[in-house]
């Protein structure tokens, strides 16, 4: 059980959304795959398309579609926008991920989010699911820097005045660890979303939790 008195180890914690805290990996995946075929490509498998989860629209895209040619790159994301406008109703948090939000906020942690996601795509998103308020900040791909590239999280840390030592990125894909050991922070790896685990360690996340509780206890425990 954790000391209430303990200081905080970390004053910001900075969450990837999808795979994270919202549950929509398999969607997207197939939001994507079915995209790769509309402008003829070959269909990715599931594995290449939830690579690219967490990753910039379009730098995904490209990656999961590597026989599409460059001038169908506009259709390609329009038709992605396509799928996903017909199933972003279906979409929701994790389950438990709320209690562990306001655990975080009464212990007074900044909480954000950094992205992959447009601009537009999170605040739809946080609205949807009545977020606004929980969290103190964000970044998206489209208004700095995709990961792996660690600007998202500079900034972030910058516009709190908070270091990297007192900085923990948490999130489900290799991109959020890499971002966050480019950035110097420390960061979380979380089992349920899109990317396994087996590529996690080389980035040497404190622990990897293998679910909301898990990961509620831990930051509990160890924030």
């Amino acid at each position: 059980m954790s000391n209430p008195l303990r200081p905080r180890r970390f004053d910001l914690i900075a969450f990837d959304w999808d795979g994270t805290l919202y549950d929509s990996t398999r969607i997207i995946v197939r939001c994507i795959q079915a995209a790769v075929q509309d402008v003829g490509g070959e269909r990715p498998t599931d594995e290449q398309a939830a690579y690219v989860i967490g990753m910039a629209l379009m730098p995904a895209l490209a990656h999961a579609a590597p026989d599409v040619p460059k001038d169908k790159y506009p259709m390609l994301g329009e038709r992605y926008r396509h799928h996903y406008a017909l199933h972003h109703q279906d979409l929701s948090l994790f389950e438990g991920i709320l209690p562990m939000l306001q655990t975080l906020r009464d212990k007074q942690h900044i909480l954000t989010v950094a992205t992959g996601k447009s601009r537009k795509g999170l605040d739809d998103a946080l609205h949807q699911v009545e977020l606004r308020g929980m969290f103190d900040g964000s970044r998206t791909a489209d208004e700095t820097a995709g990961k792996p590239n660690p600007r998202m999280l500079h900034e972030l840390m910058a516009e709190f005045g908070v270091s990297p030592e007192r900085t923990l990125m948490i999130g489900d894909t290799t991109h959020d660890l890499e971002m966050a050991h480019k950035a110097g922070c420390a960061s979380v790896g979380v089992s349920y979303g899109a990317h396994g685990t087996s590529e996690f360690g080389r980035w040497q996340p404190l622990t990897v939790a293998h679910n909301v509780p898990e990961l509620h206890d831990w930051l509990t425990a160890h924030g």
